[in-house]
């Protein structure tokens, strides 16, 4: 059973039962126990109410778009070649919800890249993910400094503290194995990109692939969602890729204005590290590529359970005698990645 049935399942087997206890019976009119013991259910009745749409039918439901694709609010183009094609956020939202069994996102994204051809239903399908974070103008200073073999041996330090944290609150290890592509910067194009191979639990490695563009009031963030067995067709759609999309006039990098324009508080180290928002940290694309693939159901009911409860793992507990777990350490915010890789005692 495909995972959204399962969640759906799960949580109308724990939701309907109270609110059908609760609910109030008005007076003169037999129970509800009562109306389900006279009148059993006909077959129609327990028919579900409409087929679930096959892949034929989902897929003649998407516009998929070839060429000149302009992003959000004249921010950006990108220049499709013919081998990849683009759905708009709203499509992709339904592609990663509907299809592949991810939770919805709070905001679309700009939209989603595809090869063109290929069902996104299919085993051999991969996307690549288009947002926008808006957070200032990244400086590029530090882009020849970073010693990128120290800040893997730094976030793979970092991926073990957590999992004692994750352990103690029920979640898998994620394990950093080591850089699938080694980090690059395109100085001249302001565009940077880099792989992680990383392993959740028990499961198959997943591949983490990330483009970010610079742009003059943010970044353009494109994550591709794929597994570790693609990473020589991912690689060789990573220049396409990276070719084809372009700030428009007026947000590129050039246009920066120090006196109107704000400066983000971190570099390009910070970008690569995943020190920015949650949904662009070191895990995230893995964690879509896991549900993709439906190999991690509890990870998914908790995520779900947090959201509508709007509880947290890492809150104090109430029952008596239970000790709140204390949640994993966190870095202030760096600016450049020799911040990041400051320890007490060893300040450079």
């Amino acid at each position: 059973m495909p995972i959204k049935e399962l969640i759906l399942a799960a949580l109308l087997a724990a939701v309907l039962p109270v609110a059908w206890a609760n609910s109030p019976v008005a007076e003169g009119e037999p129970a509800a126990s009562e109306v389900a013991a006279a009148e059993p259910l006909s077959e129609e009745a327990v028919e579900p109410a409409a087929e679930e749409i096959n892949e034929e039918e989902f897929l003649a439901t998407l516009n998929f778009q070839q060429g000149k694709v302009v992003l959000g609010d004249n921010l950006a183009t990108l220049n499709l070649p013919e081998q990849l094609v683009f759905l708009n956020g709203e499509e992709a939202e339904r592609v990663l919800v509907d299809a592949w069994g991810n939770p919805p996102d709070g905001e679309l994204p700009l939209g989603m890249i595809l090869p063109a051809g290929v069902s996104p239903l299919s085993g051999e399908s991969w996307a690549v993910t288009v947002e926008y974070e808006e957070n200032g103008y990244v400086s590029d200073e530090d882009a020849a400094d970073i010693d990128y073999a120290e800040m893997l041996e730094g976030l793979k330090e970092e991926a073990q503290e957590n999992n004692a944290w994750r352990a103690e609150n029920g979640y898998e290890p994620v394990e950093l194995i080591g850089w699938a592509a080694a980090p690059h910067y395109d100085a001249e194009g302001k565009k940077l990109y880099w792989a992680k191979e990383l392993k959740f639990g028990e499961s198959d490695k997943v591949l983490n692939y990330n483009i970010r563009v610079l742009g003059r009031k943010g970044v353009l963030v494109l994550n591709f969602i794929a597994g570790m067995n693609q990473l020589a067709e991912i690689e060789q759609h990573v220049p396409g890729v990276l070719a084809m999309t372009e700030f428009n006039e007026g947000s590129r990098y050039a246009d920066f204005d120090p006196e109107l324009d704000e400066v983000a508080a971190y570099g390009i180290g910070a970008l690569i590290a995943g020190k920015l928002a949650a949904k662009v940290g070191i895990f995230a694309g893995a964690l879509l590529l896991l549900k993709k693939l439906w190999i991690v159901p509890v990870l998914v009911f908790g995520w779900v359970f947090r959201r509508i409860t709007g509880k947290r793992k890492d809150e104090p507990q109430a029952a008596a005698g239970v000790e709140p777990v204390a949640e994993p350490p966190v870095q202030p915010a760096a600016s450049t990645v020799l911040d990041m890789n400051e320890h007490e005692g060893d300040k450079r």
